[in-house]
């Protein structure tokens, strides 16, 4: 395993506090049993404990301690490229970086100050590395920590307190980890606390466990403890499987080759989307992107370094290798050898993407239109796009329109080379001119993706343009009473309503949003009223294509609407912000 080796810089950064309070100000006698109450100081209490703790072993990449994690937004220079890192995804692009050179040493530099939550949600900041590098030291040896990760409550949880004379002093709804840490952690030793039963429990495999006494609870917490491998290692990408785990793993389902450089020559063009079968005696087949099959053995050896995997081919000799397996997991394993050596793969099992059948996308397209909700190219979100509409029509032809401007072009669904259902566009917006395999399908919403490129497209689906659904025709129609005024606009609590007086909205058909200035016009862009997938009222914002309110370009939930205000909310892992319209 690779040798990190930590240095840090200085920069700016922000803190972030939660609170949370409850009171009841009257008493209220319960009946039930006094032995279903717990102490805060209980056994069973500390299990609840360790179950809500805030985990910090993800990024352990960054800070090599699993007490605490690093808050987002932060930024880090991995070998001398700087990445900002706003959520748990973007660790991975530090793992890319190191994975890139073979080498022994690779160096991240994280730009201090910085704000840090440990296992109780309480939260510092960071102002050098030396402060950081003490209070990893005080993590315990080998990156373990006390919380249980294998197994999580499922939320809302209400729980009671009393006091000595049986008497219920308050009541309180839980809805996080957070909430539920915090809370014991403001109890004193000899307090009394209830749990209404019955309670669920998500386990580490996504099997549920109710319980319904605090016995039961107790033995399914302890249980999980040590159910699973909670990866605190501070070397964050090592992957800790038994024999049995990783032949599990390796034969379970296809793997299909994304990328191989031998000898450190590029040769992915070669062998891009073959099909490798790994069977549990030893066998693996290879189908190329022909249809032909190649036979092999596959075998493997675990040491200090982790699993070692040995091909043989008499043919595809640029495999012919024993191999480190430097990660396997997250459907992806990737493969290292000395001398610019690496195989990196994608699992495909069939059931990942509920229906396999191609019809079932294809004519699912036909029956309504399709609004853009997100379309990402090589990782680079295209917002100019957010709001528009496909139309798919039974000819092959499809159209993609703002309101105002059509786009034509072709599609057509076919399986692809994983044997995954496939939506290939093609028109001049280089945008959505792609091959995209679908990756979850339901009668709402469309997902597809090709991950290792960072390409993304998620579609909407709008059936006669929602004239079904009484509440968006009648926000249109208050909508359409304009002109409108930002009365207030909040990001993270910073105001900035005043970039916006003075500016008229006035939101008119075909979706089209026009801004002016004492009747002046000084922008022009697309809006959206629809449901999404979970039943959410949004309100698409598109100024991209204009340049001077790019900054509103969203997709805002509808928090609160009547004929003479509109509130409208965009909460994302960076950032909080509020759009408040008022008519003047």
């Amino acid at each position: 395993m690779k040798n990190l080796i930590t240095k840090f810089a200085l920069t700016g950064l922000f803190a972030l506090a939660l609170l949370f309070t409850s009171c009841q100000e009257e008493f209220e006698e319960v009946g039930g049993d006094q032995q279903e109450t717990i102490t805060a100081s209980s056994t069973t209490a500390s299990l609840i404990k360790k179950t809500s703790s805030n985990d910090g072993s993800f990024d352990n990449i960054v800070d090599s301690a699993s007490c605490f994690a690093v808050n987002f937004p932060y930024t880090v220079n991995v070998n001398g490229v700087e990445i900002t890192i706003d959520s748990r995804e973007d660790l991975h692009a530090i793992e890319e970086i190191f994975d890139e050179v073979d080498v022994d040493d690779d160096i991240l530099e994280i730009l201090f100050p910085i704000t840090i939550t440990f296992a109780d949600f309480t939260e510092l900041v960071i102002e050098n590395a030396d402060q950081l590098e003490d209070l990893a030291e005080g993590c315990l040896e080998g990156g373990d920590d006390d919380d249980i990760e294998c197994i999580d409550f499922v939320y809302p949880i209400t729980l009671f307190t009393f006091d000595i004379n049986e008497q219920q002093t308050g009541e309180f709804n839980i809805t996080s980890d957070e909430d539920l840490r915090k809370f014991f952690d403001g109890l004193e030793d000899d307090d009394l606390v209830s749990i209404q039963f019955p309670v669920t429990l998500k386990k580490f495999d996504g099997t549920e466990i109710v319980v319904d006494s605090n016995a039961e609870l107790a033995m399914a917490l302890e249980q999980a403890e040590d159910e699973c491998d909670e990866d605190d290692d501070d070397d964050y990408n090592d992957d800790d499987f038994d024999e049995e785990r990783f032949d599990f793993c390796l034969t379970q389902c296809p793997w299909v080759v994304r990328e191989v450089v031998r000898d450190n020559v590029d040769q992915t063009d070669q062998y891009f989307e073959y099909v490798m079968n790994f069977t549990e005696d030893g066998g693996v087949t290879v189908k190329d992107r022909e249809g032909n099959v190649l036979n092999g053995t596959w075998s493997a050896r675990f040491t200090d370094r982790g699993p070692l995997l040995t091909l043989e081919f008499d043919v595809l000799v640029d495999f012919n290798l024993e191999w480190l397996v430097y990660e396997i997991g997250d459907h992806t394993i990737k493969l290292f050898a000395e001398n610019g050596n690496k195989i990196i793969m994608r699992q495909h099992c069939p059931d990942d993407d509920g229906d396999d059948d191609p019809d079932t996308l294809r004519e699912i397209l036909k029956e309504c239109e399709w609004i853009i909700k997100k379309v990402k190219n090589q990782g680079e979100e295209i917002r100019r796009l957010l709001g528009y509409e496909f139309n798919f029509m039974a000819d092959g032809v499809v159209t993609l329109s703002d309101g105002i401007t059509t786009i034509e072009g072709t599609w057509e669904v076919g399986l692809n080379n994983e044997e995954i259902p496939s939506l290939l566009i093609e028109m001049p917006e280089d945008g959505v001119s792609f091959d995209w395999p679908l990756r979850d399908l339901d009668d709402h919403r469309l997902k597809f993706e090709v991950e290792e490129i960072g390409y993304e497209l998620v579609l909407l689906r709008v059936c006669d343009d929602s004239a079904d659904d009484g509440d968006i025709p009648e926000i249109r129609n208050i909508l359409f009473g304009g002109p409108w005024n930002v009365a207030s606009y909040t990001e993270d609590g910073m105001d900035m309503t005043d970039n916006y007086t003075d500016m008229d909205f006035n939101f008119s058909t075909m979706h089209q949003v026009e801004v002016s200035v004492n009747d002046d016009p000084i922008a022009a862009g697309l809006w959206r009223v629809l449901r999404d997938d979970d039943g959410n009222l949004k309100f698409f914002l598109n100024f991209d294509n204009d340049g001077s309110l790019t900054e509103l370009t969203d997709d805002w939930y509808i928090n609160e609407v009547d004929a003479n205000r509109i509130e409208l909310v965009h909460e994302d892992e960076n950032s909080t912000e509020i759009l408040v319209f008022e008519k003047p």
